[in-house]
């Protein structure tokens, strides 16, 4: 899989009559930066996120940042007068690693989703960018004096957001010829990379991933932590999934997306995934969304023998058309043989790729039957799951 990194833009910010810069504002108890910086790193799409930041913020930045062991978090770098520099300065500091593909955010954007950081690293993937954005639903006047002018054709107008996501390689390039020429300043790191000649996509982003600039942004984001964190208007959904799939002829049996030699296979019409049946039908369940039979009937001759991370991916799907998330998920694998926690690690990693969650919010344990019943015999496997959803 290519390597993702992200460069967190923390410059010198905005006070709007604070003490502090806007980005380190506490908003729910932590500072606006963390909260930008956990969302990268709730991705298990991202391989690094490095942070650029003023050459007076180094004490600030250490107590946003306090507590947080991710490695992936790379030491602070240090910025330049304007945000081109900051961000030309974080892509030479990022040349050793040469990740493929690079996406640039601002630190006062704390509620861009882990799946949009996913998305848009992909689309970044062959050669071309890829910005978040929001189609313009408003009327738009150009003004003069004052006065309304004359309108302007919203068709094909679309807000920039970010993350802006590159091929590393091409960016820097760019912002090195940017840095070389004598021209106007760009908007931001998208017409950095067109001037040089590329293309960018534009891959729609969700409402509540806007920037705090003034006071009232700053209350609206507490109002929209609130929602997601507890306060009114947020849904939780617990779901539940149960599988069981028999022994056969084989020679590894496929577990939460990871194959495991065994004696034997297991039987079904896909690969017989019993782990991720299980987390399937938790997260139809919490939907209200039927099971995995509904969605992906064994009667159908295109899924015999499919690979179940298909049939997760669109659970996963599911819930963000919901415009919901998910916390966290819980498997609990039940066989006599092969042993499974050896294995559990790779099973957590493989569920949060699929889900784009962070392995610690993937549960996965195992336990044998002491004997008793089919799994007992070892006649065949079975799975438990649950899956909490979080819907507006």
């Amino acid at each position: 899989m290519r390597t993702a990194a992200v460069i967190v833009a923390a410059g010198q910010g905005l006070r709007f009559g604070a003490p502090l810069p806007k980005q380190y504002q506490p908003l729910g108890g932590q500072a606006v930066l963390r909260r930008t910086i956990a969302q990268a790193l709730a991705s298990s799409r991202i391989d690094l996120v490095a942070v650029a930041v003023s050459a007076d913020a180094a004490e600030l930045y250490a107590q946003a940042i306090s507590g947080i062991a991710d490695p992936r978090l790379l030491p602070p770098m240090t910025g330049g007068a304007e945000r081109a520099d900051t961000v030309r300065l974080a892509l030479e500091a990022l040349a050793d690693a040469a990740p493929d593909v690079v996406l640039i955010h601002d630190a006062a954007r704390p509620f861009a989703p882990p799946p949009l950081w996913g998305r848009l690293a992909e689309a970044a993937a062959d050669g071309t960018g890829a910005i978040a954005a929001l189609p313009v639903v408003d009327a738009l006047w150009r003004e003069a004096d004052g006065w309304a002018d004359a309108p302007v054709p919203r068709a094909g107008l679309w807000r920039a957001q970010t993350p802006q996501a590159f091929p590393f390689a091409m960016l820097l390039a760019a912002h090195r010829q940017a840095a070389a020429d004598d021209g106007p300043p760009a908007l931001d790191d998208a017409e950095v990379f067109r001037r040089a000649g590329h293309e960018v996509r534009l891959v729609e982003g969700p409402a509540e991933n806007f920037k705090i600039t003034t006071r009232a942004d700053l209350d609206r984001a507490e109002r929209v932590l609130a929602a997601q964190d507890g306060g009114m208007g947020m849904d939780i959904r617990m779901g539940h999934g149960f599988d069981v799939h028999r022994f056969c002829e084989g020679n590894h049996v496929t577990l939460c997306g990871v194959a495991i030699p065994h004696s034997h296979g297991l039987m079904g019409h896909s690969d017989a995934d019993v782990g991720l049946h299980a987390l399937c039908d938790a997260i139809y369940g919490a939907l209200g969304a039927g099971d995995i039979g509904t969605h992906f009937p064994p009667s159908d001759p295109q899924w015999k023998g499919a690979e179940s991370h298909i049939f997760l991916s669109h659970a996963g799907r599911l819930v963000a058309e919901s415009a919901g998330r998910i916390a966290n998920v819980d498997v609990t694998l039940l066989a006599e043989r092969p042993k499974i926690m050896p294995h559990a690690p790779a099973m957590r990693v493989r569920v949060g790729e699929i889900l784009d969650l962070a392995p610690a919010r993937v549960g996965i344990k195992a336990t044998t039957m002491e004997k008793m019943g089919f799994v007992g015999r070892e006649e065949g496997m079975g799975a438990i799951a649950t899956a909490c959803v979080i819907l507006p």
